[in-house]
This record gives C-alpha cells, structure tokens and sequence, in this order.
C-alpha cells in the first residue's frame, strides 16, 4: 500500500511513495524503477527525471502551471502575510508573505491511491 507524501525541500515538491513498511523510494529507487518500466537505461531514467524536474521548475518560476491530466498540476501559489508567534517569547511577528510550488493531485492519480 502507498500513500503520498509532499515534501518542501529548496523550493521544488518532490513526490515519495512510502510503502506500508515506511520505507521511502529514494531517487535512485525511482530511477530504477523508470528504468524497468519503460526499457532505458538507469543512465537514461536519470536523464529523464531530471529533465523533468528541471522544466516543471522552470514552469513554475515563469509562473505556469504545469497539468498532466490523469496525474496532477504543479502551480505556484503565493501565501499571504500573516501574525505567527514566537513560541520561546510568545511575542508575535510578522510572517512575510510567499510564492510556494503546489501540486495537485488529478482525479484518476487519486483513485489508483485509494484502491492501493
């Protein structure tokens, strides 16, 4: 069974699958695993990948959505400022607002989800 995970990590979402164990797919697993699927290389897998995630981060820094109908839309989306506080002072500060990559998943990548 697999659940989805969305990691912030520099500014790009990246996607994990985590199987029941907790055992992450890191990214050479999933080039391995493109790899076998579709018959290239690892070298190629890897090629592809990051090619991938290189335009979808150009997209999104152009300020475009990137919708790959079946699976999902990646987009941008800016966060308003707002009042947090200060855990250790419990003073409140300002949060400045922010643009933050967002991925949406489609309606037929959420079903395949659900019926694990």
């Amino acid at each position: 069974m697999h659940k989805l995970l969305h990691l912030q990590y520099q500014n790009t979402v990246l996607l994990f699958l985590i199987k029941k164990n907790q055992n992450l797919m890191n990214k050479a697993e999933l080039i391995t695993s493109m790899a076998e699927k579709s018959g290239l290389t690892k070298k190629d897998a890897e090629a592809a990948l990051k090619s991938f995630i290189d335009s979808v981060q150009e997209a999104l820094v152009n300020g475009e959505k990137v919708q790959l109908v079946g699976f999902g839309t990646f987009e941008s989306r800016e966060r308003a400022a707002r009042t947090g506080r200060n855990p250790r002072t419990k003073e409140e500060i300002t949060i400045p607002a922010t643009v933050v990559p967002v991925f949406k998943a489609g309606k037929e990548f959420k079903e395949k989800v659900e019926k694990k």
